[in-house]
C-alpha cells in the first residue's frame, strides 16, 4: 500500500521517515519529493509497505503526529489522474 506523508519538516530526510514506518512494519521504499531547483524537499513524501495492514496502522498512528517541528498528514495514496 502507497501512503502519502504531508506538511514534512524541510530538514526531513528519508532515513528518518523510513525508520518512522518501520516501528510498524517492513518499509517497501521511501521517497520524498524534492524541487528541481532548489534541490529541497517539497514538504512531503511516499511510503510503500506490502503489508495492507501494517500500512493503515501506521496511518492511524502517525497522522497528525509531530515529526521535526512539524505536524505530519498520514493518508492513503490515491492513484494519479491523467
Amino acid at each position: 500500500m502507497k501512503v502519502l506523508v504531508r506538511n514534512l519538516d524541510r530538514a526531513t530526510t528519508e532515513k528518518e521517515l523510513s525508520e518512522l514506518f518501520q516501528t510498524f512494519g517492513s518499509v517497501q521504499s521511501c521517497d520524498l519529493i524534492i524541487d528541481k531547483v532548489s534541490g529541497e524537499s517539497k514538504g512531503f513524501g511516499f511510503i510503500e509497505m506490502p503489508k495492507v495492514g501494517e500500512a493503515k496502522s501506521a496511518m492511524k498512528a502517525l497522522n497528525n503526529s509531530t515529526l521535526g517541528s512539524n505536524k505530519i498528514r498520514v493518508k492513503k495514496a490515491e492513484g494519479k489522474v491523467d
